[in-house]
């Protein structure tokens, strides 16, 4: 399928991202394999930088703090090749010196929580690429989650200081899931690769605006 000409800017940028993203990461496949390596690919870095080119907020250079500069979060993951089961890690702030750390008041903080996951289609085996959008200070189901969690680890019942969201892997969902919370998350965005390169399946900008977790049936 051929990259329609009447994209919005975001959309066309997105797309060249991911053209690149996955010709880096499949050039250097064979030798990673010949030589006994995994595949070096900077999935953090590379999340990052499609959530600023979606969402039009830039990052912090190099400082440190937020991954980006309004203090939205950014999580990524890939199925690509991977070795282990690919999840999002430190969602929330748990065990760091932050004055905020371990409290549901951290959320106040971040206007976004963005999601990427490459993996493949279920059904077409096509490689692709979601971006789920949470906002954590609109989000009630979200907070009510994180602050289980929070009471838990207080209470010496979670010792863990990472708190995971299990994305649905080469599945055609939106859930995502954690121990306390199993949840359909807003999808902002999701583009597949054929033999032309990356090419858009879904935008839903009024994520940005107005999405929310929502519950499934096993809630």
């Amino acid at each position: 399928m051929k990259k329609q000409n009447n994209y919005p800017p975001e959309i066309v940028h997105a797309l060249e991202l991911l053209d690149i993203h996955y010709s880096s990461f499949y050039r250097v496949t064979h030798i990673a394999k010949e030589t006994g390596h995994p595949v070096p690919v900077d999935t953090r870095a590379w999340s990052q930088i499609l959530a600023s080119v979606l969402s039009g907020i830039k990052g912090i250079e190099r400082q440190k703090g937020a991954d980006l500069g309004d203090g939205s979060d950014v999580k990524g993951a890939i199925t690509w090749e991977a070795i282990d089961t690919p999840r999002f890690n430190g969602v929330i702030k748990a065990g760091t010196k932050s004055a905020t750390s371990d409290r549901i008041e951290s959320l106040d903080n971040i206007p976004f929580l963005f999601l990427v996951l490459w993996d493949h289609n279920e059904l077409n085996k096509k490689p692709r690429c979601r971006v789920w959008c949470v906002r954590p200070q609109h989000d009630t189901l979200f907070r009510k989650m994180c602050a289980s969690w929070y009471e838990a680890r207080a209470k010496g019942k979670i010792v863990s200081s990472n708190f995971q969201l299990h994305p649905p892997r080469n599945l055609n969902s939106n859930i995502i899931r954690n121990t306390l919370g199993i949840f359909e998350y807003p999808l902002l965005f999701c583009a597949e690769h054929d033999k032309d390169g990356f090419d858009l399946v879904e935008y839903n900008p009024n994520v940005l605006k107005n999405g929310l977790c929502h519950k499934t049936k096993d809630q």
